[in-house]
């Protein structure tokens, strides 16, 4: 997600936060560090620091955008499965504790 953004415009640290949903300041900055230290992603010190793509970088737009395109196309049957997983471990609860 951090790259998809990334790739639309170079963004600063809170608009990547308020962006990346659920994401914690911890795991973006490990994230942001991380991407960043494979030459993905710089931090560009202007105004106000900003991470950009590098052109290593860029070269993820491709492979995300068809795993984009494939979970738009699949987002219904994972959850589905998501679903029926989530019921069969309510079960296996279920039964533990009557075991009990």
């Amino acid at each position: 997600m951090i790259v998809i953004l990334l790739d639309e415009e170079p963004r600063r640290f809170g608009e990547l936060h308020r962006q990346v949903e659920g994401i914690t300041k911890k795991v973006l900055i490990d994230s942001l560090r991380a991407l960043e230290r494979d030459g993905m992603v710089e931090r560009v010190e202007q105004e106000h620091a900003r991470y950009q793509l590098t052109a290593l970088g860029r070269t993820l737009n491709e492979p995300l955008q068809a795993l984009r395109v494939w979970a738009e196309s699949y987002v219904d049957d994972v959850q589905a499965a998501q679903d029926r997983y989530d019921d069969a471990a309510d079960d296996r609860t279920l039964r533990r504790i009557s075991n009990d």
